[in-house]
């Protein structure tokens, strides 16, 4: 239980609602601030969050009755697109307690995720907290729960491998050029053909650095328009070989039957290249460079089956590092319980100083008001002598309150508190005073 309810987790991603599903519950900022507010405002939930991307629709939120809050949550959130909550209700799963916070930190982590490790996921969480922070709907456990979330998630990155294995053909195949290179700042690369694929590994391979980037494809148009939408160099096709010899790297995905280089064009460019290495990323099927190529020296070629293997390695040396992050956020989970614990007699301790505060205030101001000729040093001795008296007062229960919470019994004594000092439920002053 946490001060106001109980926390949960209720949603639906990628393994339980198909993708119609999903892109319908997917809303824009606005309309989710608008059910943030909404069910806040009429008490479903103490606090709420929601993240919405296109892999998962989920409710983070503290309620006394979880279940009838997402029940509220998704019938709001379908309403808009014309679900009712009964065709949601067997695609949704719901945690709590413990298992919420563990649910809500693997997200975080990206070991929810469809590719294990993917690094969006922390931002856009990051996101949906940020807009429950500015709508005012996230209170100190979703507070509590973020921040641990984040901590928890930068140390799944940091001390684990878990997303630092390339596990898309693509990013593989930047991750090989980075290895032979040694890096890729000012390295040249050459586009061969359109291909989804290549045309992705292209800009992973901008995006760290290599330049410039040249184009080559039958069509001309087509060289011309992805090399703008590159920023890089449209080149004739005929000048194919003539461009290898100024390229370190060449991704080739065209759907030529035969190869369009051969072990003549590249040994002719690795000649012109003084001995400098030339890598070969071969995306087609069937394959555009001869396999013959790479046999010569200083020349690396990886066709789409190399590039598979590749990946399935990383994959399963990731999900090993997944066993290592779970371990590290059940430890997290743990830290996070004795959070919600101290959390729970906080409002106790707030009130309880508010209520001697008070009470030191008016009691000051009407003894200042028995001593007319009082100067400003007799003021400033009874203002330090008061405060005082109320700190010594507090120390006790203070002290006992954190003590209790650690130890697991903090409800039973912020209620012996409230009683003894006259406050109304945990953390609210008696409105009679």
């Amino acid at each position: 239980m946490t001060p106001g309810g109980t926390l949960f987790v209720a949603g639906l991603n990628h393994r339980t609602a198909p993708v119609k599903v999903r892109e319908q519950l997917a809303l824009e900022e606005e309309k989710i601030r608008e059910i943030l507010l909404d069910l806040t405002g009429r008490g479903l939930l103490d606090e709420v969050m929601i993240v919405s991307t296109c892999n998962r629709i989920e409710v983070y939120g503290v309620a006394a009755v979880p279940g009838e809050a997402r029940t509220a949550a998704f019938g709001r959130l379908g309403s808009h697109r014309g679900l009712h909550w009964r065709e949601l209700e067997p695609l949704v799963y719901t945690v709590t307690g413990d298992e919420a916070a563990l649910h809500a930190f693997r997200v975080a982590a990206s070991l929810d995720s469809m590719i294990l490790g993917e690094p969006q996921i922390l931002g856009q969480v990051k996101d949906a907290f940020a807009l429950a922070q500015s709508a005012g709907t996230a209170g100190p456990v979703l507070h509590a729960l973020m921040n641990q979330a984040f901590s928890a998630a930068k140390r799944v990155r940091s001390e684990t491998e878990v997303g630092r294995l390339a596990v898309s053909v693509s990013y593989a195949a930047v991750e090989l050029a980075r290895k032979i290179f040694d890096g890729l700042e000012g390295r040249a690369v050459l586009l061969v053909g359109a291909g989804e694929m290549s045309e992705l590994a292209a800009r992973h391979l901008v995006d760290h650095g290599a330049l410039p980037l040249y184009v080559a494809n039958r069509t001309w148009s087509r060289a011309q328009d992805l090399a703008r939408g590159l920023g890089g160099i449209a080149v004739p096709f005929e000048h194919l070989e003539a461009t290898l010899a100024l390229v370190d790297i060449v991704i080739t995905s065209t759907a030529a039957p035969e190869p369009i280089v051969t072990v003549p064009q590249a040994r002719a460019a690795l000649q012109a290249r003084r001995g400098r290495p030339l890598f070969f990323i071969d995306i087609a099927v069937p394959r555009n460079v001869e396999p013959a190529v790479n046999d010569l020296e200083n020349a690396f070629c990886y066709d789409i089956d190399d590039l598979r293997s590749v990946v399935e390695a990383n994959l399963k040396e990731r999900q090993r590092e997944a066993l290592r992050a779970q371990a590290l956020l059940e430890g997290e989970v743990v830290k996070f319980a004795g959070r919600l614990q101290q959390l729970e007699v906080v409002p106790t301790i707030v009130s309880l100083r508010e209520k001697l505060e008070a009470i030191r205030r008016a009691e000051l101001e009407r003894a200042l008001g028995r001593l007319p000729g009082a100067g400003e040093e007799t003021r400033r001795v009874m203002e330090t002598l008061s405060q005082a008296i109320v700190n010594k007062v507090l120390h006790a229960p203070m002290v006992k309150l954190k003590d209790s919470s650690r130890a697991g019994h903090g409800r039973r004594w912020t209620e012996m508190i409230s009683e003894l000092f006259g406050l109304r439920g945990p953390g609210r002053p008696d409105s009679r005073e």
